[in-house]
């Protein structure tokens, strides 16, 4: 493994700008990232990356771009860690860095249903679909803080009858030595819709309970006597979606996670970081899906479709206009 892979990674905000620093450690690996709101600062100062994990570094990608099409070449990798917004119109954006013989596009996201609209562009490239479990956040343009929370779930999304699994089984070994690389705690999963599921039973939850109470997790909990009880069946309607969607996840879960988030000191959550600095949140991709998918297969999800409701209005007043 001694040859030069070429990596785009397009949404550099903290999560992306994590990944940015992990896959720049790799000397195999020559990174361009695709900036935003941060391009200035990333562009003249590079990326300062400060983890209790891995210490201050700063980060110098070969390029830094407005747009996949502004870097004018193809990539081995495409990794997509942006805001999962408006999925089905990234995949057109990131055509012009997409071979269709070569590239293996790798969807970093929360939510479930992240990958069809790039299965859709994309029919014969290799996807990898990853779960993170990272704590950052963007302390200003191209400062990213980093917590000691840092692990990374990866499994190959198929492509059916379109790609050879083989391909696909080295796309993802290539990729996981990357990250190893990295010097990132990771594990490669059969399934990996159970961990996308999985963690869109905890982001249902503490997403928009804390987003419409603009409380942390554990304010809400003790917010009245109801309020524990409230959760643990929000979260049972979304595993009685996924075990309906073939996904097997048990009941133990709800146990588990809640016992994760009183283990934890207090907090808010993206969602609700998001709604309090004006921005769209991700209600799609972490509500939306499971209340499509339990509509159309006749699952009763009371809670699940109130709470969409109401943040698809308030997502509505954020949207720009």
């Amino acid at each position: 493994m001694a040859e030069e892979v070429n990596v785009l990674l397009y949404g550099l905000g903290a999560i992306g700008s994590f990944y940015a620093f992990i896959l720049d450690r790799s000397k195999r690996v020559r990174l361009t990232v695709v900036a935003r709101s941060n391009y200035e600062a990333v562009q003249k100062n590079g990326l300062h990356i400060k983890s209790l994990n891995h210490g201050d570094h700063v980060v110098r990608p070969a390029k830094v771009v407005k747009t996949p099409a502004e870097a004018g070449e193809t990539y081995d990798y495409v990794v997509c860690a942006h805001k999962a917004i408006d999925n089905s119109s990234v995949p057109q954006q990131l055509a012009p860095a997409v071979d269709r013989n070569k590239t293996c596009i790798v969807i970093i996201q929360n939510g479930v249903g992240n990958e069809d609209p790039f299965r859709k562009a994309f029919p014969k490239n290799p996807i990898l679909s990853c779960v993170t479990w990272v704590g950052a956040i963007q302390s200003a343009p191209g400062v990213v803080n980093h917590t000691t929370s840092e692990n990374t779930q990866i499994g190959i999304f198929p492509a059916g009858d379109a790609l050879d699994p083989a391909v696909e089984k080295s796309r993802l070994d290539e990729f996981s030595y990357l990250l190893r690389e990295g010097g990132t705690p990771f594990t490669v999963e059969d399934n990996i819709q159970v961990q996308r599921w999985e963690k869109v039973v905890w982001n249902v939850a503490w997403n928009s309970l804390t987003t419409l109470t603009m409380l942390d997790t554990h304010a809400w909990l003790n917010s009245s006597p109801d309020s524990t009880a409230m959760t643990r069946r929000l979260m049972r309607e979304v595993i009685d979606v996924a075990q309906k969607c073939n996904v097997p996840i048990k009941y133990e879960l709800i146990d588990q996670l809640v016992d994760k988030i009183l283990a934890m000191p207090p907090i808010g959550s993206s969602m609700q970081t998001d709604c309090k600095m004006g921005r769209p949140m991700e209600v799609d991709v972490i509500l939306g899906t499971p209340v499509r998918k339990g509509r159309e297969l006749g699952v009763d999800i009371p809670i699940l479709e109130v709470l969409h409701t109401l943040l698809v209005a308030i997502n509505t007043r954020l949207k720009p206009s």
